[in-house]
């Protein structure tokens, strides 16, 4: 039986490629520490290292037979974890840039989301006020706020005279700035 530990790295290589487990093994015991630390010193993270070594081997069993070793197997394994481990760190700065925008997202659409909420239940607070104005009050006041006519054009429609129309919407607004507070009573006139 060979003694597989005397075995050159190329010849081990032949081997792995015909599917010796044997073979396989040794190359696992000569490189696994070497790689470990050229793993951990760019990561510094030992489970990374490990991972990234485990899915190595993995793949260089599992695609044995596929392997096209141009350069000595040792460079070969060295290449194979470089790539891999820029893979991860390529890999850890998309999920976090994702991570980053997913939550600024989270963020602002929960700000927009709440401000919608917000400005939703302010209208319905305004409206449910305007209703409860006495009626020819809420009328006046609506054509005035809400359909934009002037007082002229508010006293020509309903027959009243402009002094009244201006008192009635004069009125209006101080009740639904009590009512309503100053708060809602500024986005009131804002909005409207």
């Amino acid at each position: 039986m060979p003694a597989y530990a005397d075995y050159s790295d190329e010849e081990l290589a032949i081997l792995l490629q015909q599917g010796d487990e044997q073979a396989f093994a040794e190359i696992y015991d000569r490189f696994k520490g070497l790689l470990f630390v050229h793993a951990y010193k760019r990561l510094n993270n030992q489970e990374e290292a490990e991972d990234v070594l485990h899915d190595l081997f993995a793949v260089l069993w599992n695609r044995r037979t596929e392997l096209s070793i141009e350069t000595s197997l040792s460079a070969y394994l060295y290449t194979a974890v470089r790539n891999r481990i820029f893979k991860l760190i390529s890999h850890k700065k998309i999920t976090a840039a994702y991570v980053s925008l997913s939550q600024t997202a989270k963020e602002k659409g929960y700000t927009v989301t709440d401000h919608l909420v917000r400005t939703n239940q302010l209208a319905v607070l305004i409206e449910a006020e305007i209703n409860a104005l006495p009626p020819k009050m809420r009328e006046v006041f609506i054509l005035s706020r809400q359909k934009n006519l002037n007082h002229k054009e508010i006293s020509e429609k309903l027959g009243l005279s402009e002094q009244t129309v201006s008192k009635q919407i004069t009125n209006a607004l101080k009740i639904l700035r009590m009512r309503l507070g100053f708060i809602a009573y500024l986005y009131f006139l804002i909005k409207f």
